[in-house]
């Protein structure tokens, strides 16, 4: 499986490449006083809005310190950015190592010295994780909290 690795503190997410729709350096992010805590904000892309999200905090395991890149990907609400705190890399994945503890990942994947948790991002971009049922990646329309 070919995917996308998301460096994100010391850890390593992979991501499938049929979500990954562009990464973007550095993006310049607009902080929201009330987004709930895994939305760090809203970046341009082109012209379109789109809100950056705390990939750690996604997964339960506290924020994301440096935004050094934001990988879009579309979901069911439209664009968004997942956080990586490193340069995303592609890879292809080979067999499982075994499940992963963490919510909203597939497996354990080993990457020559390292280990990457394969990411669900359905599972991970689902409505009710990313901000309810409001959530939309339109700012016209963008309810938070």
């Amino acid at each position: 499986m070919q995917a996308l690795l998301l460096p994100v503190g010391g850890d390593l997410y992979a991501l499938p490449v049929e979500w990954v729709r562009e990464v973007i350096a550095a993006p310049k992010v607009t902080r929201l006083v009330t987004a709930p805590p895994v939305v760090l904000g809203l970046f341009n892309l082109r012209g379109q809005i789109v809100p950056l999200l705390d990939t750690t905090a996604l997964l339960g395991l506290g924020t994301v310190e440096t935004i050094a890149f934001a990988v879009v990907v579309d979901c069911q609400q439209g664009p968004a950015g997942l956080a990586a705190t490193g340069f995303p890399q592609w890879c292809v994945l080979d067999s499982s190592i075994g499940p992963s503890e963490l919510p909203c990942t597939l497996g354990l994947y080993q990457l020559d010295q390292q280990v990457a948790a394969l990411l669900d991002p359905a599972a991970l971009l689902a409505p009710e994780r990313v901000g309810g049922p409001e959530f939309r990646s339109d700012p016209a329309t963008m309810v938070l909290g």
